[in-house]
């Protein structure tokens, strides 16, 4: 894709957990989201402490614990508008489990987060290997490992 076919991003970037904050500068974290989009986008990335992100989990997926990632997709077209959430210490606790650097596991679940705002999913096996594979390309043309090459 040439430079002047690239999706715009408006991008919001928000620090409610500000540990990794040095890791992740505003134009690397744009970089990523605009890989993942197949069009313009206005996504509000913010990442957040075990607290709040336990707090987003329960109230809209009845689930009571922090997760790494939340997408709320509001419109997909023309624009994608969502908002990404990333529980910054459990992307931390996976990175060390996984033996993964954590720059990595963030530029992943950015991608990740970003098609799902776009409506990939992967609650059945089918969407599930298609999601896995569009992520897998996208991190390795971003020059990182496939995230699910691990084992």
């Amino acid at each position: 894709m040439t430079r002047a076919a690239r999706p715009a991003l408006r991008l919001s970037l928000q620090w409610a957990d500000a540990r990794h904050r040095a890791l992740l500068p505003r134009h690397r974290v744009a970089r990523w989201l605009r890989a993942a989009l197949e069009r313009d986008g206005e996504l509000t990335v913010r990442v957040v402490g075990a607290d709040e992100g336990r707090a987003l989990n329960r109230s809209y997926r009845q689930r009571d614990y922090a997760t790494n990632v939340l997408t709320f997709d509001y419109q997909c077209e023309p624009l994608v508008v969502a908002d990404v959430v990333l529980c910054a210490p459990v992307l931390e606790a996976e990175a060390r489990a996984a033996g993964v650097a954590l720059e990595a596991h963030y530029a992943h679940l950015l991608v990740h987060g970003a098609l799902h705002a776009q409506g990939w999913d992967h609650e059945r096996a089918r969407q599930a290997r298609a999601m896995q594979s569009r992520e897998s390309a996208l991190l390795v043309a971003l020059g990182f490992a496939d995230p699910y090459a691990r084992g």
